[in-house]
Protein backbone atom coordinates (compact mmCIF):
# COMPACT_ATOMS: atom_id res chain seq x y z
CA UNK A 1 0.00 0.00 0.00
CA UNK A 2 1.41 3.39 -0.98
CA UNK A 3 1.90 5.91 1.80
CA UNK A 4 -0.77 8.25 0.43
CA UNK A 5 -3.36 5.48 0.10
CA UNK A 6 -6.31 5.74 2.48
CA UNK A 7 -7.35 2.52 4.23
CA UNK A 8 -11.04 1.90 4.91
CA UNK A 9 -11.62 -1.27 6.92
CA UNK A 10 -15.29 -2.22 6.61
CA UNK A 11 -14.90 -5.86 7.61
CA UNK A 12 -17.73 -7.05 9.80
CA UNK A 13 -20.27 -4.76 8.11
CA UNK A 14 -22.90 -5.75 5.59
CA UNK A 15 -23.67 -3.87 2.40
CA UNK A 16 -24.35 -1.06 1.87
CA UNK A 17 -22.06 0.03 4.75
CA UNK A 18 -18.75 -0.80 2.95
CA UNK A 19 -19.86 1.15 -0.12
CA UNK A 20 -21.03 4.10 1.99
CA UNK A 21 -17.68 4.20 3.81
CA UNK A 22 -15.89 4.04 0.46
CA UNK A 23 -17.98 6.95 -0.82
CA UNK A 24 -17.08 9.09 2.23
CA UNK A 25 -13.39 8.28 1.90
CA UNK A 26 -13.34 9.08 -1.82
CA UNK A 27 -15.10 12.40 -1.23
CA UNK A 28 -12.54 13.35 1.45
CA UNK A 29 -9.48 12.04 -0.40
CA UNK A 30 -6.88 14.62 -1.40
CA UNK A 31 -5.86 14.87 -5.05
CA UNK A 32 -3.79 11.89 -6.13
CA UNK A 33 -4.78 9.67 -3.20
CA UNK A 34 -6.32 6.26 -3.67
CA UNK A 35 -8.60 4.38 -1.31
CA UNK A 36 -8.15 0.74 -0.28
CA UNK A 37 -11.38 -0.81 0.97
CA UNK A 38 -11.37 -4.04 2.97
CA UNK A 39 -14.69 -5.87 3.23
CA UNK A 40 -15.86 -9.37 4.06
CA UNK A 41 -19.44 -9.14 2.80
CA UNK A 42 -19.60 -11.19 -0.44
CA UNK A 43 -22.02 -8.64 -1.92
CA UNK A 44 -19.19 -6.08 -1.94
CA UNK A 45 -17.75 -8.05 -4.88
CA UNK A 46 -20.71 -6.76 -6.92
CA UNK A 47 -21.58 -3.51 -5.14
CA UNK A 48 -18.16 -1.84 -5.08
CA UNK A 49 -17.37 -2.10 -8.82
CA UNK A 50 -20.94 -1.03 -9.65
CA UNK A 51 -20.70 1.97 -7.32
CA UNK A 52 -17.28 2.95 -8.71
CA UNK A 53 -18.62 2.83 -12.28
CA UNK A 54 -21.61 4.99 -11.30
CA UNK A 55 -19.41 7.80 -9.97
CA UNK A 56 -16.64 7.47 -12.56
CA UNK A 57 -14.06 6.09 -10.11
CA UNK A 58 -11.72 3.32 -11.20
CA UNK A 59 -11.17 0.00 -9.42
CA UNK A 60 -7.43 -0.46 -9.94
CA UNK A 61 -7.16 -3.75 -8.09
CA UNK A 62 -9.53 -6.31 -6.61
CA UNK A 63 -8.36 -9.31 -4.59
CA UNK A 64 -9.94 -11.94 -2.37
CA UNK A 65 -7.73 -13.53 0.28
CA UNK A 66 -9.08 -15.70 3.10
CA UNK A 67 -12.55 -14.19 2.83
CA UNK A 68 -11.37 -10.58 2.84
CA UNK A 69 -12.08 -8.61 -0.29
CA UNK A 70 -9.65 -5.79 -1.04
CA UNK A 71 -10.39 -3.03 -3.55
CA UNK A 72 -7.98 -0.28 -4.55
CA UNK A 73 -10.02 2.60 -5.93
CA UNK A 74 -8.92 5.82 -7.61
CA UNK A 75 -11.37 8.74 -7.34
CA UNK A 76 -12.96 10.20 -10.46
Amino acid sequence: MASDDILVDARGHRCPVPTLRLRRALEAAPAGARVRLLADDPLARIDVPHFAAQIGAQVLEQTDADGTLSFLVAPA
